[in-house]
């Protein structure tokens, strides 16, 4: 039985929408079981249909596709672009103590912190903006930690060799390019406190005390 035109364009309509790649003139006549001669009747149909719509039907790569007109490629890519890495204030210090102090241990952070750092870590290795890179050759053999490729996408540097000085906090222009949740503008030292245990120290060595601005957000493990 042949296909009634109007069928034959909505039927087109439905597989260019669906493809995610060009389809061939010959499958699309298989599948939809009309000749060449419909089939370009249908074409032509849906062109005109979509002329004064945001789609149109592209020959591409061998085949027939349905895509956006250029005109609108930006509302596109804007809802493709990938979604800013925020990070809370906590995960911060601990991103900046590792950009800065690679490769570094957790119980090295924790000094530096004087909080438990654990539920940042997990966070930040989860955002993939930190990595394991290996064991400290310390009793305890403690993991080491530096950051990542994607760091550096999201701080927007060519390599560490960019990093900012810091010297007492975390540079304002650094800050800047790091979605921070929900406190822009802390100042974060990256001294260790003067009581603060060696950097050898093995893992599971308590931190020394200090400020828990962050025990919300970190989970004793």
């Amino acid at each position: 039985m042949e296909m009634a035109p109007d069928e034959a364009k909505l039927a087109l309509e439905c597989l260019l929408f669906v493809g995610n790649e060009p389809l061939p003139e010959s499958l699309l006549m298989d599948i939809m079981e009309v000749d060449r001669a419909t089939l370009r009747e249908a074409i032509d149909a849906l062109g005109a249909d979509l002329e004064a719509r945001s789609l149109q039907i592209v020959e591409v790569a061998g085949g027939l596709r349905m895509m956006t007109r250029p005109k609108y490629h930006r509302y596109v890519e804007r809802l493709f672009e990938p979604q800013p890495t925020r990070i809370s204030r906590a995960g911060l210090e601990c991103l900046a103590i590792v950009a800065y102090r690679q490769p570094i241990t957790r119980p090295e952070i924790d000094a530096i912190r004087g909080v438990n750092s654990s539920g940042s870590m997990e966070s930040l290795l989860r955002k993939g903006l930190i990595k394991e890179v290996g064991r400290k050759d310390v009793p305890g053999r403690p993991i080491l930690y530096a950051t990542t490729q994607s760091f550096l996408e999201v701080a927007g540097l060519k390599d560490l060799k960019e990093l900012p000085s810091a010297e007492s906090g975390i540079p304002a222009d650094l800050l800047a390019r790091i979605p921070v949740e929900p406190d822009p503008d802390v100042e974060i030292p990256f001294e260790a406190p003067e009581d603060a245990p060696p950097a050898d120290e093995p893992e599971g060595e308590s931190p020394a005390a200090g400020d828990s601005d962050e025990a919300p957000e970190e989970t004793q493990q």
